[in-house]
């Protein structure tokens, strides 16, 4: 019975002293854990709402604005002319471009100028008869009529009778007959029609040329157009008449064009509308890639920021009392870099450069007043 109560005793004493440590413990004061709030610096601009100019960048390939391709009309074997027909071979206006071997068809041609001249000469003694008062014309006619130069135009006639009588011995119809192969003939020369240069030749010396073939192509290197696609959005920005500055891939160099047509319709595909712009310049060339600057217009009390600063597209960061917040804006143009937005206050201090985890009411401090202090 002792030894029971003995052990009851130092039970219940083991509970009491653990019981008591837990108390201990419990009661005990811990130190509080004071953390340092984190402050981001953010840099800002303050908004002074200004005129913002307009450019629309588009990309496109110069072609010459006077270009020909050479076809041929007339068969015969290609001729040597005074400068060789090649790529590169510059030509003034005037000077031939190609030739073909017309022999065949100039003796032809002589041939009808011989029928006419027999026909008019068979029908003049009906004409002393009974149209003496037009016989002097048609002899001064024929005594002028050379085989060797073009035929001149047939004298007027001044009657029904006449015109029939002439008519009825088929004088018109050889004389229309050789007009027609005098027009022929000159297509077997080909002279340029202005100043420029040959960008391609298809055919050499000796080639039998036949009709329809083509030959080659000639162009102007003076003046060039550029056509330039541009979203559908912006076609109420375009104006003809607009100068548009235009580079080359380097951004080496740069010329001054004009836009002179812009296309009425959208392009369904793209739904871009093509603006023509005209430009020349001495180191321009056919085919090269150019980039274009259009300065469509000014939007008054605008302000352009970077896009990567937006917010779902319309909203941007705002520093408040050293809080951030949010506004929404209104943006009225896109380009590669930035955004030109609308609806700003002057005085407004907006972040410069994204914060990650930024949210509104997230405490900050502004770089530039720190560096000023």
């Amino acid at each position: 019975m002792r030894k029971i109560i003995s052990i009851v005793l130092a039970v219940l004493l083991l509970v009491g002293a653990v019981l008591l440590a837990k108390y201990l413990i419990d009661s005990k004061q811990k130190p509080k854990v004071v953390s340092d709030k984190i402050v981001k610096t953010v840099f800002t601009e303050t908004i002074i709402n200004k005129s913002i100019p307009i450019i629309i960048t588009a990309n496109g390939t110069l072609v010459a604005k006077n270009k020909i391709e050479l076809y041929a009309e007339v068969q015969g074997i290609l001729e040597n002319s005074s400068k060789a027909f090649k790529a590169g071979t510059s030509f003034n206006k005037g000077e031939t471009l190609i030739k073909i071997n017309s022999d065949e068809f100039y003796a032809n041609l002589q041939a009808q100028k011989s029928t006419l001249f027999n026909a008019l000469t068979a029908i003049m003694p009906d004409i002393r008869l009974d149209f003496p008062e037009n016989y002097d014309k048609w002899q001064n006619y024929l005594s002028n009529f050379d085989l060797n130069k073009p035929v001149q135009k047939l004298p007027e006639t001044t009657s029904e009778k006449e015109k029939f009588f002439i008519s009825g011995r088929g004088i018109y119809t050889t004389y229309y007959n050789v007009k027609n192969s005098e027009v022929k003939l000159n297509k077997y020369t080909l002279k340029a029609p202005f100043s420029g240069i040959l960008t391609e030749s298809l055919v050499n010396r000796g080639t039998l040329i036949r009709p329809g073939q083509k030959l080659g192509e000639f162009i102007n290197p003076a003046v060039y157009e550029i056509s330039v696609a541009i979203k559908s959005e912006f076609r109420d920005l375009l104006q003809i008449g607009k100068q548009v500055e235009l580079y080359n891939l380097e951004k080496t160099k740069n010329w001054t064009g004009k836009v002179i047509r812009i296309n009425g319709k959208v392009d369904a595909s793209s739904q871009t509308i093509n603006a023509i712009i005209d430009v020349s310049g001495t180191d321009l060339k056919e085919g090269q890639y150019l980039e274009a600057a259009l300065h469509a217009k000014s939007e008054e009390n605008a302000f352009e920021v970077s896009r990567n600063l937006l917010v779902e597209r319309t909203q941007l960061y705002v520093v408040k009392d050293s809080i951030l917040d949010i506004v929404v804006v209104d943006p009225v143009f896109e380009n590669k870099t930035t955004v030109v937005v609308k609806g700003l206050e002057d005085g407004t201090k907006i972040l410069t450069k994204p914060v990650p985890g930024a949210h509104i009411g997230m405490l900050v401090k502004i770089f530039n007043e720190n560096k000023k202090q």
